[in-house]
């Protein structure tokens, strides 16, 4: 029986995943070189609703950073409760986008989410 080595596994393994990743096999030595093949989860760019495009702003932006501006429109407004600093109190704009007064920040994705496409 033979065996094949960790990389050879590595290799197959990869080569054969549906990730997206693939294996650069052009240069002989070193390590194999990763490339990412289509944007997916958090780097996928989504585009807001009118709701959420009044704090992020009307372009195509990644998740990551749609989160992001809200965060900064929190802090920059001062909307975290001094008392519990997990609980955001919703101003205007983000009383359009939660549907509540309070929110937490563990609950502020799932909101996100409904605003984005």
């Amino acid at each position: 029986m033979v065996r094949e080595s960790a990389a050879e596994r590595a290799e197959r393994f990869f080569l054969k995943s549906a990730s997206g990743l693939t294996i650069d096999n052009s240069k002989a030595k070193g390590a194999p070189i990763f490339g990412r093949g289509r944007q997916s989860g958090l780097s996928r760019p989504v585009v807001p609703s009118k709701e959420l495009a009044a704090i992020t702003g009307v372009a195509a932006l990644p998740r990551s950073q749609v989160v992001s501006k809200v965060w900064d429109h929190i802090r920059k407004n001062n909307l975290q409760n001094p008392s519990n600093k997990r609980e955001i109190l919703a101003d205007d704009k983000l009383k359009k986008i939660f549907g509540k007064d309070r929110c937490s920040m563990f609950e502020m994705n799932k909101h996100l989410a409904k605003h984005l496409s």
